[in-house]
C-alpha cells in the first residue's frame, strides 16, 4: 500500500487536497448556516449528502463490500430523512 502511496503524481495529490480543502470549507460553512437556522443551509446539506452517491454507485458497481454497501445504504438513508423532512424545516412550519 505504501508503494502505491509513493507513486502517486503530484498533481493528483494537489488536486485531491484541493478538493478536500474546498469540500471542508464547505461543511464549516454549512455547520454555520444550520446553527443560525438559515433557509439556505438546509439546501446545502441535501446538495453535500446527494453528491456523495454517485461515487459510492460507481464503488458498488466496482465491487461490492459490506463497509461500501453500509455506507451507501446509510447516506441514501439519511437523504430520503432529509427530503422527507425539508419542507417542515422552514420558517413557515
Amino acid at each position: 500500500m505504501v508503494d502505491k502511496l509513493l507513486l502517486i503524481q503530484p498533481k493528483n495529490l494537489l488536486f485531491s487536497g484541493l478538493v478536500a480543502a474546498l469540500y471542508a470549507v464547505l461543511t464549516a460553512v454549512e455547520a454555520v448556516g444550520l446553527w443560525y437556522e438559515k433557509d439556505w443551509a438546509t439546501i446545502l446539506v441535501l446538495v453535500l449528502v446527494s453528491i456523495s452517491i454517485p461515487p459510492e454507485i460507481y464503488e458498488l458497481v466496482h465491487g461490492v463490500t459490506v463497509l461500501k454497501l453500509a455506507v451507501f445504504i446509510t447516506n441514501v438513508a439519511i437523504l430520503g430523512y432529509l427530503l422527507h423532512h425539508w419542507p417542515k424545516h422552514g420558517k413557515g412550519a
